[in-house]
């Protein structure tokens, strides 16, 4: 994109990477605590009847796994993709079995069966938590008609009446479905905001760091005028006393040329922008053109129009050149450019109470389906044959309009996203600015100095020594 650089950030599910085997194992040993205290109990005190020796064997696997675990992996181990759903899956594999020889679905411990595919849905991309799921929707279905019978001190076995069998193994159906779809989708939320978040941080400290870096310059360019002048007075006077030694004249006359070219190249550079308030404040007008100069050179025209509203001060107010503004508009600017098929309009205005800049273009717009959600991040939407003619390999996934959204509303402004056209009018009856409109509106003691501050934008003159 003209006049910027792309933001790298973790994929959506980079953090399938960073479960760590030592949570699980933890999790597992309170899974092997709480079977243990539950065989001992239901034999002990309710004096059921069950194969013991298997089912201890059966937690006495759980055990040696976590020890091999904890042996041969080092503490600090993070788990692949692969490697935390075969051992979720070796989890549930492993409550099956017991389950199997306490009763199956009769076993109210039988719920639990939720526990590794709600984790994988948090944890896991959904292709393993269907893998998952799939599994333990396999094994409920198998203990509901295979499984040892559990007999208490009579000998009765001890079941759930036909109908609540039914009823149990179908809510644990749905449990399996819902669970992972709702924890999956709550997880992606807060994961794709914590990303938009982390990229806005990112966008804010590059603007920072530019804004500083061209503080810097000027600074630099200051400090070294006053000996690139010294050399090129000393250059001169040579130039002088060397007339009748054309080569040495000629020496001195490359010297100054040299002078010169330092001097404009540190000029050039230092207008970039200064460290003084002359530079962090700033007309309206300057710093939507600031905002818009990297995209006027890009095949769309851009029109400007600065006017106050009626019964308004006429006054071009100042505002702070703060980089979240600029940052911005400047992506707002950059989606327009990019839907626009020729022209985008740029209208900045104020009154006394507020200062607004409205940015609308003539392509097509907004997508209906969109609309109402622009501004969340990773939102994307399938491009079609326009879209790819327009804009080819554009995914739009919505993060730009994010950043802006967020830097802008942390200056204070709010935001507002609509089309510039009734959806059942035809084309031919569609206004010149038909497309998107973008506005953006502050308060106006929120980014405007008062009038002190503006008086003494430029501070104290500096005595200047030569």
């Amino acid at each position: 994109m003209a006049g910027q650089t792309s933001i790298e950030i973790p994929g959506i599910w980079a953090r399938s990477q960073w479960v760590r085997l030592r949570t699980l194992i933890w999790l597992r040993w309170i899974a092997i605590v709480g079977q243990i205290v539950a065989i001992t109990v239901a034999q002990q005190w309710f004096g059921l009847q069950m194969p013991v020796g298997l089912c201890f064997l059966a937690v006495g696997v759980a055990i040696i796994a976590n020890l091999l675990a904890i042996f041969i992996f080092p503490e600090n181990k993070r788990l692949s993709e692969t490697e935390a759903m075969r051992m979720l899956l070796f989890d549930l594999a492993q409550l099956s079995f017991l389950l199997f020889l306490t009763g199956g679905l009769h076993n109210p411990f039988s719920l639990l069966v939720l526990t590794p595919v709600t984790i994988s849905a948090t944890a896991l991309r959904p292709k393993s938590t269907l893998v998952l799921g799939v599994s333990a929707i396999a094994f409920v279905t198998i203990l509901a008609v295979f499984h040892l019978p559990l007999l208490n001190t009579a000998g009765q076995v001890q079941q759930l009446p036909a109908i609540f069998l039914f009823g149990f193994w179908a809510a644990i159906l749905i449990g399996v479905s819902f669970l992972a779809l709702y924890a999956g989708r709550v997880t992606s939320e807060i994961n794709s905001m914590s990303e938009a978040l982390l990229a806005t941080q990112m966008a804010l400290a590059r603007e920072q760091k530019l804004t500083d870096l061209g503080g810097v310059v000027a600074a630099a360019a200051h400090e070294l005028g006053t000996p690139l002048a010294t050399i090129k007075l000393v250059s001169s006077e040579l130039m002088e006393e060397l007339e009748d030694m054309p080569e040495l004249r000629d020496d001195a006359a490359l010297i100054r040329e040299q002078a010169d070219r330092c001097r404009d190249i540190l000029r050039s550079m230092g207008r970039a922008g200064k460290d003084d308030l002359h530079m962090r404040i700033a007309p309206l007008a300057n710093v939507v053109s600031e905002a818009a100069e990297p995209h006027q050179d890009r095949g769309k025209i851009i029109h400007f129009e600065i006017f106050p509203e009626e019964g308004s001060d006429p006054r071009e107010p100042s505002i702070e050149r703060r980089p979240e503004i600029i940052h911005g508009l400047r992506n707002l600017i950059q989606n327009a450019v990019d839907f626009a098929h020729r022209n985008v309009w740029i209208e900045a205005q104020w009154s006394d109470t507020q200062i607004g800049v409205r940015i609308m273009d003539d392509g097509a717009g907004y997508s209906p389906q969109v609309l109402g959600r622009i501004g969340d991040p990773f939102v994307r939407r399938r491009n079609n044959d326009a879209d790819q003619r327009d804009r080819p390999g554009y995914e739009g996934m919505g993060l730009g309009l994010f950043i802006a959204k967020t830097l802008l509303e942390r200056s204070g402004a709010e935001l507002s996203f609509a089309n510039g056209f009734d959806p059942f009018q035809e084309n031919t009856e569609r206004p010149e600015r038909c497309g998107a409109v973008v506005e953006v509106v502050w308060p106006r003691d929120a980014i405007s100095p008062d009038g002190d501050r503006a008086k003494a934008a430029l501070g104290e003159n500096q005595r200047f020594e030569a």
